[in-house]
């Protein structure tokens, strides 16, 4: 850590995790932040952080993919099916089984009763500081 980052006025409960031009668009960072693994993302210029734990099975949630996803309309006069792939950079999947998350809300694609823990993230005097 540098020594403006060991300058910053930070509470026992806050953490730097990066420099912020470390953290360019499309760019991620998993932390381990007393005993935690936490995945910070940033996403149009926005940071999300999330633990590094999916809600199916446990799965390292944080290490998966960002990309987009299929979403479908089905026409059920004409049996028809349409496909659209959108959201590119905006969804999480988790590398074990697929499960598909909004990076950007936490919200399961998968499991409507299913949402990460969002976990307060900000810049700060060109750092990343995250909050447990």
């Amino acid at each position: 850590m540098s020594q403006n980052a060991q300058n910053l006025p930070l509470d026992d409960d806050e953490h730097v995790v990066a420099r912020s031009d470390e953290l360019t668009d499309g760019e991620r960072v998993i932390a381990l932040l007393n005993g935690k693994e936490i995945g910070v993302f940033n996403i149009d210029g926005e940071l999300y952080a999330y633990p590094n734990w999916c809600a199916h099975q446990g799965g390292p949630l944080c290490e998966g993919r960002v990309s987009g996803t299929v979403e479908a309309e089905h026409d059920r006069d004409t049996l028809t099916t349409e496909l659209e792939w959108c959201r590119e950079g905006e969804i999480l999947s988790c590398p074990w089984h697929g499960w598909e998350f909004d990076a950007t809300t936490g919200d399961c694609l998968v499991d409507d009763g299913c949402k990460l823990r969002s976990i307060p993230v900000r810049n700060e005097s060109g750092y990343v500081v995250v909050t447990l």
